[in-house]
């Protein structure tokens, strides 16, 4: 190992160093450097568990480095490595504001991961020590830059659900845009791309709403996430917002008068949806009574440093506002806006506002404290849209010179942007500021790259940009450091509990299968399972039907009712689900195959089967109900073909339509 001191960080120490039960008995090891900001807690397991490794989360932004601790489930990431044979590494990641970006970025885990060795050496004696950092989104990005900007710290790397260096802020703007113009037909999209739909999501649509739709797909979101548009909101754009203001200031001015910008067609829908807004505070609502209300809009930072809410500030106390209540009600809703306060103690100052719903003013959470508090009934406010319509097009005007095929609609035959562009691209810089570096693919080690199909916050065909970038420098010696996996039907977060199981599964299995083939493939010289086999076409990333075809870790489900994707039944009538679950080569073998009838996401009907590489099984049911049933099949498969495993169990669903009109009377035709 070839561990160059950071001279920064010089003066390690421990200050806590204790056996602890939970979540699982380990020795608990708390430190920092006295001469920097950077904390870390170390879990080492019993000496009879250790097997000479440890795995080190990163987060996406820097934080506490308690994180692990209130974890519990498949996420348990202390237990996971215990499990694994190794101790658990976690850091604050320099501290909330180590200044120079290379210290968040690496620099602060990287001395942490050094030390944890020194530690490691007291616990259990002399021995050689394997260490593999995972992070995922923007720990994603600092995961890579401890890999391209260390030698000899980590000998393995699993990113997760990672950008590129052109990601921010153009996945969240087109994004953005696409929620806008498409608002009232996103339902019907949804639908037209569900089993047994027409599959034209563009039936219907009008020329502005129909190239909304081409854009964003073009530009990689992918459709079938569509299906969470009521609560995707606008993600972490709100906290990138301020960097976009910082760094282009012009851009929202140049939007609404210089030719070539949305902003500047007098016939753009923009001009219809822009909000400018004078009312006044009538009350101001805490996040007590915000609960009571059931406005859901009290949600705070994840103490885990889940890659779905890190980007959020830290939780609402029960008495701090939240929400403003109008005097004067918005004449329409609006997702992201600024309320500029003209008189009272605030007078003068602006804040962002997530959400405007009639008379409610939602809060950002990443708000000035100290201008929140000083606002009081009676205040007068203006509500102005303007920027953030003027940032639902940021994209176009951010085309790159080259390698991001996505920006091709923006080229002409030559080549050269077609709208105009501004003086630089802010994506490297965002990319800059999350890793303390710049994206390459030039890494030392060995990486797996675990990315999600329905990624709707770093669209999947970055990961495919990243294994090209790799693919540059390691050529045909790719394969012997580098794996990409991609897991279909999974969402951005590392979330155990989905929002719509019905409709997507979690990756975590995926990802600790990641880190323990990693280690293997590293101590033992086992190679991980291939990578993901796929084509990239108009920004879409295209898997293989076949498992053989396919291959990763993840089985491939496929299911059919009555030998269809659809069936159109009576009440009463009995339907044949057939459903065909299969693990690519070496992956393990299919252990459960459960069934949601109803679509409340329980997955109560369970199969019988006997562990396999395939399995076929077929339920006759009835509905005694009309309506439109979506039925799911959700196929669980494990590395050993352990059907008990929580934390490398690996699930796939499949669904089919069953429509069901009643047995007589008026409504006895079939229906759609």
């Amino acid at each position: 190992m070839n561990e160059t001191p950071d001279e920064d960080f010089r003066k390690p120490y421990v200050d806590v160093d204790e056996w602890r039960d939970t979540p699982v008995r380990h020795r608990y090891v708390h430190g920092g450097f006295a001469d920097h900001g950077t904390r870390f807690s170390i879990y080492f397991p019993p000496d009879d568990a250790y097997q000479g490794r440890f795995f080190q989360h990163i987060t996406p932004i820097p934080g506490s480095e308690h994180r692990a601790q209130t974890a519990r489930g498949q996420e348990d990431r202390i237990s996971f490595a215990v499990s694994s044979g190794a101790y658990f590494l976690e850091t604050n990641g320099g501290g909330a504001d180590p200044g120079d970006p290379t210290v968040a970025g690496f620099r602060a885990n990287a001395a942490a991961a050094r030390h944890s060795r020194v530690v490691a050496q007291w616990v259990y004696g002399p021995h050689r020590v394997h260490g593999y950092a995972y992070g995922g989104s923007g720990g994603g990005y600092r995961t890579i830059a401890g890999a391209e900007n260390t030698d000899g710290v980590w000998d393995g790397f699993v990113p997760y659900v990672i950008g590129s260096p052109m990601a921010i802020p153009n996945v969240f703007s087109v994004r953005m845009h696409a929620q806008r113009v498409l608002r009232h037909r996103l339902d019907t999209i949804v639908d037209a791309l569900e089993p047994g739909g027409s599959n034209d999501p563009y039936q219907g649509l009008d020329a502005e709403e129909r190239e909304a739709l081409a854009e964003v797909t073009a530009m990689g979101f992918p459709p079938r996430a569509w299906f969470g548009h009521r609560t995707m909101g606008m993600h972490a754009f709100t906290a990138l917002y301020g960097g976009m203001r910082l760094l282009d200031p012009g851009y929202f001015e140049d939007f609404w008068t210089l030719p070539g910008y949305l902003g500047a067609d007098p016939w753009a829908s923009v001009h219809r949806d822009r909000l400018r807004h004078a009312s006044g505070i009538s009350a101001v609502i805490t996040a007590r009574e915000a609960a009571r209300l059931g406005l859901g809009v009290s949600r705070a930072a994840d103490a885990r440093g889940g890659v779905d809410d890190a980007f959020r500030g830290p939780a609402a106390e029960e008495g701090s506002v939240v929400v403003l209540r109008l005097a004067v009600p918005a004449p329409c809703d609006a997702q992201g806006t600024e309320l500029i306060v003209r008189s009272g103690r605030a007078e003068g100052q602006s804040l962002v506002l997530r959400e405007v719903r009639g008379d409610l003013a939602l809060l950002d959470e990443r708000n000035d404290p100290s201008t929140v508090t000083a606002l009081r009934p009676g205040d007068r406010v203006d509500i102005d849209n303007s920027n953030f319509l003027a940032a639902q097009t940021y994209h176009r005007h951010q085309v790159p010179p080259e390698g991001f095929p996505v920006w091709d609609r923006f080229r002409d035959a030559a080549g050269k942007p077609i709208p105009p562009q501004r003086p630089q691209l802010l994506g490297p810089l965002f990319s800059l500021g999350a890793g303390g570096s710049v994206q390459t693919g030039k890494f030392s080690g060995k990486m797996i790259v675990v990315a999600c199909l329905l990624d709707r916050e770093a669209f999947p065909w970055q990961a495919h940009w990243y294994r090209s970038a790799v693919r540059q420098h390691l050529g045909d010696a790719t394969d012997e450091h580098f794996r990409l996996w991609y897991v279909d039907h999974a969402l951005h977060g590392d979330d155990e509990i989905q929002e719509d199981p019905t409709r997507s599964v979690s990756y975590l299995g995926v990802l600790h299968q990641a880190l323990r083939d990693l280690s293997a493939w590293v101590e033992q010289g086992t190679p991980p399972a291939a990578s993901t086999g796929c084509t990239m076409t108009d920004g879409q990333v295209v898997l293989p039907s076949s498992a053989a075809g396919r291959r990763g870790v993840q089985p491939v489900v496929r299911l059919t009712v009555d030998g269809a994707d659809r069936a159109d039944v009576r009440t009463g009538e009995v339907v044949t689900l057939c459903a065909v679950g299969e693990v690519p080569p070496g992956a393990g073998k299919v252990v459960a195959v459960q069934w949601d009838l109803d679509g409340d996401g329980t997955f109560p009907a369970t199969e019988d089967v006997t562990p396999a590489e395939r399995v076929r099984v077929e339920r006759r049911h009835a509905f005694s109900s009309p309506g439109t049933r979506f039925v799911t099949v959700r196929v669980r498969s494990e590395r050993d073909g352990d059907a008990s495993a929580l934390f490398t169990r690996v699930d796939n669903i499949a669904r089919v339509r069953v429509v069901v009109a009643r047995t007589d009377g008026p409504d006895a035709g079939r229906t759609s």
